[in-house]
């Protein structure tokens, strides 16, 4: 469970009905979802990774103990994509809510824009979509927590720059799904819990 605290740069007044939270604007992240092997306060455990994983793990971890880049994926200039773009990249998040769907918009120096589809649609047969770098999110509101599903992410078996689950390079598979449950704590505090299942790279959520 990887939980990530948000400070708000600016608070939009627009108004809303009861069932949007007013949560939209821009917001910095104060804090990055990682695992980690040191067990410090606060930060998740070493991620349960499985032996093929773990060995995609452990090749990165040592190319940057030597000075290398890994398999970072923002070392060849390719886009964070999801979850990095939520929870472990150092620029902040715009929110833009709308009765259908609520856009996420990462800013500079990448630009990508997530939708997330809230108008009641299903994710698409798995055979019919290609995967990208956000995936496929539909979403529903529970009271003033908006619930994300996330898969048909690009994951390890593309490339070696893709799928990291946070900055310290946890991999993820074709097969990997993201649940966030997203809601505004206090007035200046936007927390993201996210969930990762992937029965292909972990051996537990």
């Amino acid at each position: 469970l990887l939980a990530v605290a948000f400070a708000a740069m600016t608070c939009a007044a627009a108004a809303q009905t009861p069932k949007y939270p007013d949560w939209e604007g821009a917001w910095v992240r104060r804090s990055d979802g990682v695992f980690d092997a040191t067990k410090k306060p606060g930060l998740a455990q070493q991620p349960p990774l499985t032996e093929e994983y773990q060995k995609v793990f452990e090749k990165s971890v040592a190319d940057q103990a030597a000075g290398g880049q890994g398999n970072n994926p923002m070392s060849a200039c390719i886009p964070p994509g999801m979850p990095r773009m939520m929870i472990g990249y150092g620029v902040g998040l715009e929110f833009v809510i709308q009765p259908k769907i609520t856009y996420v918009i990462l800013g500079e120096p990448m630009m990508q824009v997530r939708r997330i589809f809230t108008d009641g649609r299903k994710h698409p047969p798995e055979d019919e979509m290609d995967a990208t770098f956000n995936g496929h999110s539909i979403g529903h509101w529970e009271g003033d927590t908006l619930v994300v599903e996330t898969n048909n992410l690009r994951g390890a078996e593309d490339s070696v720059f893709d799928g990291w689950v946070d900055v310290n390079g946890s991999p993820y598979s074709q097969q990997a799904k993201f649940t966030e449950k997203i809601r505004r704590v206090a007035y200046d505090h936007l927390q993201i819990d996210m969930t990762l299942e992937d029965p292909k790279a972990y051996t537990k959520p």
